[in-house]
């Protein structure tokens, strides 16, 4: 993903004349500068007008949990299968066991061919579809291969973390079988990683090929809102309020962490971030991105050997997962 910083906490966006951007982390590499605009007008769920409309809860312990020991374990299965990057063994080890996890459950296999830099490779993103009784679609997103290029890099954090932590939501959704709500989807997208350098051609391969298909089908204007997932189990969790991402889903986020007493892990910073939810948002479909981009001081993790198991914790898989379930039934009352 590329990325932004646009202002450095919350209270830059009740100052934004006044405030600088925070260029230390834009100084570091340019490859996170954004190749879109950020596309919703500037407004943050910290805006006075716009916090007076979030229904804030008090801390409920009958509020469903995912399983977070559970989770942490898949991640760190996924891990162990080592880097997984488009066209390398582990890339269909790893394809493999995600569909193992989801024996009997309707899945289905959108197999692409992405143009790279380095010629077609075959690209695979993988659905399961958990049908409900109300007309539409929640998609829980998230992408499970690792960057090219870079030796031993095992993304425990990118794209381990939220690889597992979809297998442990799809225990949660089985077990409700057709569900009142609205039909969920969960979907691990391939491709999501530059082969090369990041580009508008060269990133997003999945996304952007699933979201043309499913706007020439018909089915993209059944999507009522994407969640996707993405660098969630640093053990210094900070959820990053990514501006290109859907208003009202920000603050279906921020309410759902709320009832959990979450809502301090969420959108202290603001940043525009281009990952996998962009193609879908061009294209007019509601869209949020959960993504920490802090993975260590000013980032130092991100795409690196360092990016290992040991850097995660099972209670940031928690909190996630937790204000997930949260937001599918707060878009089940819609």
């Amino acid at each position: 993903m590329r990325q932004t910083r646009i202002f450095a906490t919350a209270v830059c966006a009740l100052a934004l004349l006044a405030c600088k951007p925070n260029n230390t982390t834009e100084a570091k590499t340019q490859e996170k500068t954004p190749h879109a605009k950020p596309i919703q007008e500037f407004q943050s769920v910290h805006d006075p007008q716009i916090k007076a409309e979030v229904n804030f809860s008090m801390h409920d312990s009958t509020a469903p949990k995912v399983d977070s020991k559970r989770a942490m374990q898949y991640v760190r299965e996924v891990v162990n299968i080592g880097p997984r990057s488009l066209g390398s063994p582990g890339h269909k080890k790893v394809q493999e066991y995600i569909k193992s996890k989801l024996q009997g459950d309707q899945v289905e296999d959108d197999v692409f061919t992405a143009d790279t830099p380095v010629g077609p490779l075959e690209g695979r993103n993988i659905i399961a579809k958990y049908p409900g009784k109300k007309e539409g679609i929640i998609v829980i997103a998230t992408h499970y291969d690792t960057k090219q290029g870079i030796k031993n890099f095992v993304g425990a954090n990118d794209g381990g973390s939220t690889t597992g932590l979809l297998l442990e939501l799809a225990n949660h959704i089985r077990q409700q079988g057709q569900r009142n709500g609205y039909t969920v989807w969960l979907v691990w997208f391939d491709g999501e990683e530059a082969i090369k350098e990041w580009t508008d051609t060269d990133s997003l391969y999945g996304s952007r090929h699933l979201s043309e298909k499913l706007q020439k089908d018909g089915t993209l204007k059944k999507i009522k809102a994407l969640i996707l997932l993405d660098m969630i189990g640093d053990a210094d969790l900070s959820v990053e309020e990514d501006m290109n991402s859907t208003l009202w889903l920000r603050q279906v986020i921020y309410q759902a962490a709320s009832r959990y007493g979450y809502q301090s892990y969420f959108f202290q910073q603001q940043g525009g971030i281009v990952d996998d939810h962009i193609p879908f948002v061009q294209k007019g479909v509601p869209a949020v991105d959960l993504i920490d981009l802090q993975y260590g001081y000013a980032n130092v993790y991100w795409h690196t050997p360092q990016d290992t198991l040991d850097k995660l914790s099972p209670r940031s898989l928690q909190i996630v997962g937790d204000t997930v379930l949260e937001s599918i039934r707060l878009l089940d009352q819609k």
